[in-house]
């Protein structure tokens, strides 16, 4: 046990965490490296160049001639990925934290380096990619030092590139990382932190043995939900899974169990013995706050059970999806999907795509609301369609973040003005070093969720690091916008916004709806409404037939009455008539600018 040290990777987006890795890897001669991050194996994130799930693998050391086992979890830098993150740290004792020498301390840095202080993890701070030439080592370590209070020479200097500092990091890794504490003797606690979904052996939870040991074929149970398993096979986690007989305290590594059911494995639960369990389970960590909200539902009604089967095997490869079935008048039985973020949104839809075949239509993305009604009584709303009767209602609230931008002092300007276009509050700015500013905002969470995240980028130039954390709830005026086709409410395009911001979010949707809506046989009509009170309109006229073509001269009344005769016919049809959205309609309203 005291030659095991178990450590995650930590940084900003785009700070070189994988290539590092990458490094790591080769240098024990756990892996031959024939590309670039060897450990994003999914299609997805080597297309995009980013991390999305965390990856475990081990490696061996030789330090001063004793063998060492190091377990490496490399994690995502987005802020949509923070639960990745969370979790990795809770099978740890220890972080790297790599900054980028070219771009300093970022917001992310901040907020994973904090969630890595609060449960006590040893942090290595790494400066990377002084290969490059715009590397400015001394500034980023001055900022480091703030940061975290150590001593010079504590910061190591490395390139995830060239391999330069490498085995320098690995011996920091042992020198300074504890070890796992654990009772081999005592009753078995194993953390799970991970599973995947394998379709012929079942459900493979990855965990972190914190006492006690598990062999092959031993009788096991999962503390919370009370199921018991026989361990099929138990083993560590290389670049493919290497099965043991026997693993130890403070060991990390893999079960299977021919589990079949997604919702019996929960991420952080406790694997204890049948025989002897623990007496209470591992405190892991909390449970996850989805922000952003959308619905999710099978362009074929019939795939239904085929979409609920496709989120539970995803949601087991990504804990932070969670879902709960809705219906809706124009698109069916479908699911209320939480998300962390609209990146997370897009990934997930992706992966629908990719690994399951579904194709799915997504409903324009909100938060979830508070609802008071006269009696004091509180109800959330995630949907539109979800409000009680206005009549009924005391007020409503919103939920508020507090976001940190870190950014160049050039840019401060444009960021406020954005900040408080969205109803942002200023709570403070403060120089961390040179020309750059940390500013903190209070911020409404409905207004980011959209297009935020791009905006500041843009206006940036990239330079901008933004992340951010709910800070409860506030009241707030808000309307419901329903928009209405020929008079029917179309309830997938209603949303809860802002009074202030209505009517331009009405008119905005009816011109892109007419752009989008193909033209009928009949006028239609897109009208944005707030309660009966329209506030915005659109017409797209009728493809007409032109049906006096074959009357050459002759008396008018002839004319007129065939064009009598195609009104009443236009009439008829806009009664029954139905209007279909297209797809690509639902997606341009969620993309709007």
């Amino acid at each position: 046990m005291i030659h095991i040290r178990n450590f995650c990777i930590i940084a900003h987006i785009d700070h070189g965490k994988s290539t590092l890795a990458d490094r790591l890897l080769e240098y024990t001669n756990t892996i031959q490296v024939t590309e670039g991050q060897m450990l994003d194996d999914m299609d997805l994130e080597k297309e995009r160049g980013i991390t999305i799930k965390s990856h475990a693998i081990q490696m061996e050391y030789n330090y001063k001639g004793e063998k060492y086992i190091l377990n490496l979890i490399d994690t995502p830098g987005h802020v949509d990925f923070s639960y990745e993150v969370s979790r990795s740290i809770a099978a740890c004792e220890g972080a790297l934290l790599i900054v980028d020498a070219t771009q300093g301390v970022q917001a992310q840095t901040i907020s994973n380096l904090y969630m890595a202080i609060d449960h006590n993890l040893e942090i290595i701070p790494v400066i990377n990619k002084i290969d490059m030439p715009s590397a400015m080592p001394e500034e980023v370590e001055d900022e480091i030092i703030e940061l975290i209070g150590c001593d010079r020479e504590d910061i190591l200097r490395a390139s995830g590139k060239t391999g330069e500092g490498i085995p320098a990091v690995l011996d920091a890794v042992v020198e300074r990382i504890p070890h796992p504490t654990g009772d081999p003797k005592a009753p078995l606690q194993a953390l799970i932190f991970d599973s995947v979904f394998n379709s012929f052996r079942g459900i493979i939870a990855y965990f972190k043995i914190e006492n006690g040991s598990i062999k092959k074929g031993d009788k096991v149970k999962f503390f919370n939900t009370g199921m018991e398993y026989v361990a099929d096979e138990v083993g560590v986690l290389k670049m493919d899974m290497v099965p043991k007989q026997q693993m130890n305290t403070g060991e990390v590594g893999y079960i299977i169990s021919g589990i079949k059911n997604a919702k019996e494995v929960a991420v952080g639960d406790t694997i204890t013995h049948v025989a002897v369990p623990c007496d209470k389970a591992i405190s892991g960590f909390q449970e996850v706050k989805s922000m952003v909200f959308a619905g999710v539902y099978p362009i074929d009604p019939s795939d239904y059970e085929n979409l609920r089967a496709s989120l539970e095997k995803l949601q087991l490869n990504d804990a932070s999806l969670t879902f709960t079935p809705e219906s809706s008048v124009a698109l069916g039985f479908g699911f209320r999907c939480g998300f962390l973020g609209l990146l997370h949104m897009e990934i997930v839809q992706e992966r629908l795509d990719r690994e399951f075949n579904m194709d799915v239509i997504t409903t324009v993305p909100n938060v979830s609301y508070m609802v008071y009604d006269k009696h004091g009584e509180a109800k959330e709303v995630h949907n539109p369609s979800g409000l009680p009767d206005l009549m009924s209602i005391d007020h409503i609230e919103e939920p508020y973040i507090h976001a940190t931008i870190i950014t160049d002092t050039s840019f401060i300007g444009p960021i406020m003005t954005l900040c408080l276009d969205k109803r942002g509050e200023l709570i403070k700015q403060e120089y961390i070093s040179g020309n750059r500013v940390e500013i903190h905002f209070m911020l409404p969470l409905g207004e980011i969720v959209i297009d935020f995240y791009d905006k500041l980028k843009s206006i940036s130039k990239g330079y901008a690091s933004f992340d951010y954390h709910v800070d409860g709830f506030r009241p707030s005026k808000l309307a419901k916008l329903d928009i209405l086709l020929n008079g029917e409410s179309v309830d997938a395009l209603s949303a809860l916004t802002h009074v202030d911001n209505a009517v331009t979010l009405g008119r905005r949707m009816c011109e892109k709806l007419k752009e989008l809506i193909p033209r009928q046989q009949f006028d239609i009509a897109i009208q944005a409404a707030i309660g009966a009170k329209i506030v915005a309109r659109e017409t797209i006229k009728c493809v007409r037939k032109d049906v006096t073509a074959k009357c050459y001269g002759g008396d008018v009344s002839r004319k007129r009455k065939l064009l009598e005769k195609q009104k009443k016919g236009k009439k008829r049809m806009k009664q029954i008539g139905n209007v279909e959205v297209p797809q690509k309609a639902f997606l341009a309203v969620l993309k709007l600018d």
